[in-house]
């Protein structure tokens, strides 16, 4: 199971992310737990200065940008 982070405060860009991955994960049925990390601190601990933020098992796969459910298809298979 692949642990999913999406990095964002809250804005509508990160909510799009968190929603289009979620939509992404299953359409492929990914095995995975998606949390959302909203602490600013953290988020840039991991080396993200733009938002959102997507990690995957650890590591940061992209940031500044919300990609399409099919773009996120690729990333996560």
């Amino acid at each position: 199971m692949k642990l999913i982070q999406i990095l964002g405060t809250g804005c509508p860009k990160c909510k799009k992310l968190e929603e289009q991955t979620r939509e992404a994960a299953k359409a492929i049925g990914l095995e995975c737990e998606i949390l959302k990390v909203t602490d600013i601190e953290v988020i840039m601990r991991m080396g993200v200065m733009m938002t959102p933020g997507l990690v995957i098992d650890g590591k940061v796969v992209l940031s500044g940008k919300v990609p399409s459910v099919d773009e996120l298809k690729k990333i996560l298979a």
